[in-house]
């Protein structure tokens, strides 16, 4: 991928790149696109606050952890929820008073998280809120999170600027990941190539240089 990118013609032209939360891909982007701004993806910082609460309601109720109706409730938006689910899941919270707080919590982050296309007038009052939000999860159960969300902080806030998300390039991946189950994998990598251009929208032509 060095000498693909390194020989990428207009990558000092790309103005933005949307990534998940890997290192990996934030010190390729900076190497390779320094005029790009990079930006979380939505899905997939929101997916992390998910993983990270569900490992501490774990620690303090594994057997609940385990109830597949709970995780259902846990995982969804609050204002998602019917006022009965609502009322449930609170019955079962008001028995570990801090998961409680760190699932309020949660759902204020989420809140956040979803913020888009906003003004930079409107970011820059909603940042000191938020900042103030990962300090007190910086001294809580969460502090691992609070602390990723810290180093990803640029992004996210790029992130309220952008609707833009990579979700194209994960529906080509499902693409290709279902190809490779479906002929037990691919033993020529050209012919694994031609079938993922065949499928993702190419239109029969090839050009040669």
């Amino acid at each position: 991928m060095r000498r693909y990118l390194k020989a990428l013609e207009g990558r000092e032209r790309v103005q933005v790149v949307v990534m998940d939360l890997s290192e990996t891909y934030r010190s390729i982007a900076r190497r390779y696109f320094p005029n790009a701004t990079i930006v979380a993806d939505r899905f997939h910082v929101v997916r992390l606050i998910n993983q990270h609460f569900l490992n501490v309601w774990k620690q303090h109720d594994p057997e609940g952890r385990k109830n597949r109706g709970l995780i259902s409730l846990m995982r969804r938006h609050q204002w998602n929820l019917r006022d009965e689910q609502h009322a449930n899941l609170m019955h079962y919270l008001a028995d570990y008073p801090v998961l409680q707080a760190l699932y309020v919590a949660k759902q204020r982050l989420i809140r956040f998280v979803l913020l888009k296309t906003l003004t930079r007038k409107k970011a820059s009052i909603k940042l000191p809120v938020f900042m103030r939000l990962l300090d007190e999860l910086a001294e809580s159960p969460l502090r691992s999170l609070a602390n990723t969300l810290r180093s990803w902080l640029k992004p996210i806030v790029a992130m309220w600027r952008f609707s833009k998300s990579n979700g194209i390039t994960e529906g080509f991946h499902n693409k290709m990941e279902m190809m490779t189950r479906r002929a037990y994998g691919f033993r020529n990598f050209e012919n694994y190539r031609l079938r993922v251009l065949a499928h993702c929208g190419w239109d029969g032509v090839i050009n040669r240089v």
